[in-house]
């Protein structure tokens, strides 16, 4: 089946098998079954299976998964072997410590270069990466298709439309602005407030014995 015909949900829980697939390698694991997979990455086993189906048969009944063949099969479908450079706009608390901590576990992604309006920090290196001044985004900006946008709400449209007339195709927002951008460009929102609202909402009203 083409990837662009594997269900999103699919999709955005790829990276979750592969990150575990590689520390049971690393471990010296052979094989895994699809209840010790659900057990790990907390995602039920019936999911687990439909989820693996999409891509043909993976794995033996009675036997489960092949622990190497699969972290093979995931590292090439989701392109561990290319390196995907990224750009980080905006060097506040949160961007800062995105550049310390430059996707370790990931290694097939880079926070390359950053940049920020501050001249205290323009010029400098953090974790490694260099920090322009934000003036020169459309200049320093090569190459690169990923951004992560960590800058003020207000700002976040303006530098969102730079990004765009630059050629970046996707967007990590994490800002509480709901940007506007063309359709062929891909925008995930990370709403950290949001989603602790949210948590704190689940705990007060729904039970984890019962969930419905």
């Amino acid at each position: 089946m083409e990837q662009n015909k594997i269900p999103q949900a699919t999709a955005k829980r790829l990276p979750l098998y592969y990150r575990f697939l590689n520390n049971l390698n690393q471990q010296g694991k052979k094989r895994v079954s699809s209840k010790e997979l659900s057990d790990a990455v907390k995602v039920d086993s019936a999911t687990i299976r439909r989820d693996f189906s999409y891509f043909g048969a993976l794995g033996k009944k009675g036997y489960g998964y092949n622990v190497e063949y699969l972290l093979g099969f995931f590292r090439s479908t989701l392109d561990q072997h290319e390196v995907t450079e990224v750009a980080l706009i905006g060097v506040g608390n949160l961007g800062t410590a995105f550049l310390h901590y430059n996707f370790m576990k990931n290694n097939n992604i880079r926070i390359t270069t950053a940049f920020d309006a501050d001249t205290e920090k323009v010029g400098t290196d953090i974790g490694g990466v260099p920090v322009y001044d934000i003036r020169d985004l459309e200049e320093k900006l090569e190459d690169i298709k990923v951004a992560i946008l960590t800058v003020p709400a207000v700002e976040a449209q303006v530098i969102a439309d730079k990004l765009v007339e630059k050629g970046i195709s996707g967007i990590l927002n994490f800002t509480p602005a709901r940007i506007s951008v063309p359709k062929h460009i891909r925008v995930h929102h990370i709403d950290l407030a949001v989603e602790l609202q949210a948590l704190v909402y689940f705990l007060k009203h729904y039970s984890l014995d019962n969930p419905e």
